[in-house]
């Protein structure tokens, strides 16, 4: 016979049959609702945890989408920002390019620009020099001219090779013979030189010759209209001639002196240091001032002739028109005004 525990007493109680079917059915049946509610809690909890997971899976799924989008619009930006900054480059490059192209353009202009300054540089230098050259030139041919219509005696010979500053050397006749020789240099510039003292005196000990005369247009400051500078002696243009037939009449005495027995050594030598002295400096200063008053006082003439001149010939001109008008409105008024030679026609101040 089979026993159960009592539930009090812990104690073995005998069962019958019936009643074991009895309470195994009641415990089957207290185990089915347990189970069924074990299980439907189960199914409850599944159902709780399959949504849990759905909405896990869900949510993964869309932090993962968001997280896909996000590194989708991100590389789209990188890319974005790549082709903006590839573009940006490519222009800023064209740009740098354009902008280097243009810099060589106007370089190159400035180089030609500069090229071209300098041609018409070197031209107008040339031009100037030719002009320079030609107006020396034609100095020198008018002072030889001069020269050689005021002393027709004397020799006028070529400049020997080798001489750069001298531009006439002229031979002083006296008799038929030698007695000295000048060389001459002309200069026609704005400005003057010292170096043109030294360099005709390098001509002149390697010509031999007596002495040495610088014609220019300008002076030194502390000279006025002739000098003597290192030995040379210098005149403005207008002076030439005059200063030429001093020096010409000096050597001419000197060689007449050096020649005659009767005078000495020391005779000459006081000649020549006449020649070279302050007296004979000053003497010719006076000559020079004498005639470059008689030239000034002759332009000042001519200038007080022309601007009477000239007032004279407006006047007639303003009689004359006012005569012709004159004549005009008579015969305006009357038609048959007897003819007047010359009333009707000005006078032709061109003849």
């Amino acid at each position: 016979m089979d026993t159960i525990p009592c539930p009090n007493c812990g104690k073995q109680i005998q069962i019958t049959q019936a009643l074991k079917h009895q309470l195994e059915e009641k415990i089957r049946i207290n185990e089915q609702a347990k189970h069924k509610v074990e299980l439907e809690k189960i199914k409850v909890q599944t159902a709780a945890l399959t949504e849990k997971r759905l909405k896990d899976v869900s949510q993964k799924e869309l932090e993962k989408s968001e997280n896909e989008k996000k590194l989708l619009e991100k590389k789209l930006e990188k890319e974005k920002a790549g082709k903006d900054q590839f573009e940006r480059k490519i222009k800023e490059d064209a740009l740098k390019n354009a902008e280097e192209e243009q810099r060589l353009k106007f370089k190159e202009k400035d180089l030609q620009l500069e090229e071209i300054r300098k041609v018409n540089e070197d031209l107008k230098r040339k031009i100037e020099q030719g002009s320079q050259q030609r107006q020396g030139e034609v100095l020198e041919l008018d002072l030889e001219e001069k020269l050689h219509a005021q002393f027709p005696n004397d020799e006028f010979l070529p400049i020997p090779k080798g001489i750069e500053g001298a531009d006439i050397w002229q031979k002083i006749l006296y008799q038929g013979k030698i007695v000295g020789s000048i060389l001459w240099e002309t200069k026609r510039t704005k400005a003057w030189s010292s170096a043109w003292i030294n360099k005709l005196k390098e001509d002149l000990v390697k010509t031999n010759a007596s002495e040495a005369i610088l014609i220019s247009q300008v002076l030194p400051n502390d000279s006025n209209s002739f000098d003597r500078k290192n030995g040379i002696w210098i005149a403005k243009y207008e002076h030439a001639i005059s200063l030429g037939r001093f020096v010409r009449f000096l050597l001419t005495n000197v060689a007449i002196v050096k020649s005659s027995t009767s005078h000495t050594e020391e005779e000459w030598g006081k000649i020549r240091d006449y020649m070279m002295g302050d007296a004979f400096k000053h003497r010719m200063q006076a000559h020079f001032e004498v005639i470059k008053s008689l030239k000034d006082n002759l332009d000042a003439e001519k200038r007080t002739s022309m601007l009477r001149w000239k007032r004279e010939e407006s006047i007639i001109n303003k009689i004359d028109s006012n005569t012709t008008n004159f004549y005009g409105e008579l015969k305006a008024i009357v038609p048959q005004l007897p003819q007047i030679d010359g009333a009707e026609t000005p006078i032709d101040n061109s003849t």
